[in-house]
């Protein structure tokens, strides 16, 4: 299994980046087809208080590498990746990995 773990970081305004989110970029990654599976976090203060540093976390699995690499080539995967900017004010890093049970 593959995944793909999209970090965002602390954006400049919450609930604009929220607003966004939720209301456009959510719909369009929704469209991507061959997702297994997706899990978003919302991350809070770390054990000792303090500010995480992320803010967000959407993990996309796919149950292989050529349906990830279709995925993400597809035209709804291509539109997706192109919106990061457009909301994404605390920058966004891009992981992806095999999942080791």
């Amino acid at each position: 299994m593959m995944k793909v773990t999209v970090l965002y970081g602390i954006p400049a305004s919450p609930d604009d980046f929220e607003k966004y989110y939720t209301s456009t970029h959510l719909p369009l990654a929704a469209k991507m087809m061959g997702v297994a599976r997706i899990e978003l976090t919302k991350f809070v203060a770390g054990p000792d208080g303090g500010k995480p540093a992320f803010y967000r976390m959407a993990e996309l699995y796919f149950t292989t590498q050529v349906q990830m690499e279709q995925s993400l080539g597809s035209a709804e995967g291509k539109a997706t990746v192109a919106d990061l900017p457009k909301f994404a004010t605390g920058g966004v890093t891009v992981l992806i990995g095999s999942v080791e049970a």
